[in-house]
């Protein structure tokens, strides 16, 4: 008997008649549809992320108290660094989305994890550099820091723009993670139930 294939295309219709064959054409057709829309949605974090990137950095400012770089800060560095690998991976994912191919479940499962990692790499940058910014509008008074936006809020407000550019660039990277793990998921039957009283489950299989 010969072996089944490891890498099973999930999207590909269906070659004999009857329901299976309808579904797996809506299927089809559906992913033709959505394929715009998640090149488009892969390509637009790009931009924002270049631009955010931008922005923070030629974030200096210079007066009688001193002088302020967004070097100075690690939070600040790491959101640079996180917009630059986003804005790499958005390129090649966007490329790849926009080239029609089967979509078998290890290329799903590729694409869904590395939506995953980039999505919280971005949110974690955002994260970090919005405490930095609320420290320095704020500060802190239980350890003594002082808000620094006042003596240099030229640098704060660009470095808040750069932040809401970043948190603009998680929105994307939230919907993209939404929709590989769809695509990803729907391939799965659902789990049977118990057999009998003796608690045994079945794994569900891709279809």
């Amino acid at each position: 008997m010969s072996k089944m294939t490891d890498e099973k295309v999930i999207s590909a219709p269906a070659t004999g008649g009857g329901e299976d064959g309808l579904i797996a054409g809506d299927l089809s057709a559906a992913e033709a549809r959505v394929r715009p829309l998640e090149t488009l949605l892969r390509a637009a974090p790009l931009g924002l992320c270049v631009a955010a990137m931008a922005v923070m950095l030629r974030d200096t400012q210079t007066n009688e108290y001193g002088t302020v770089s967004y070097s100075d800060l690690g939070g600040f560095k790491y959101l640079v660094y996180a917009n630059g690998l986003c804005a790499a991976y958005s390129l090649v994912s966007a490329f790849y989305t926009a080239v029609p191919r089967p979509a078998t479940l290890s290329r799903s499962w590729i694409v869904f994890l590395l939506d995953q990692v980039f999505t919280y790499l971005i949110l974690a940058a955002g994260a970090a550099s919005a405490e930095l910014l609320y420290l320095a509008y704020n500060g802190d008074k239980e350890v003594t820091w002082s808000e620094a936006c006042g003596v240099f809020g030229g640098f704060c407000r660009q470095a808040r723009t750069s932040v809401a550019i970043t948190f603009g660039t998680v929105v994307c990277y939230i919907l993209l993670s939404l929709i590989s793990s769809y695509r990803l998921f729907s391939a799965y039957d659902a789990p049977m139930p118990s057999l009998g009283n003796k608690g045994v489950e079945i794994a569900a299989f891709p279809r």
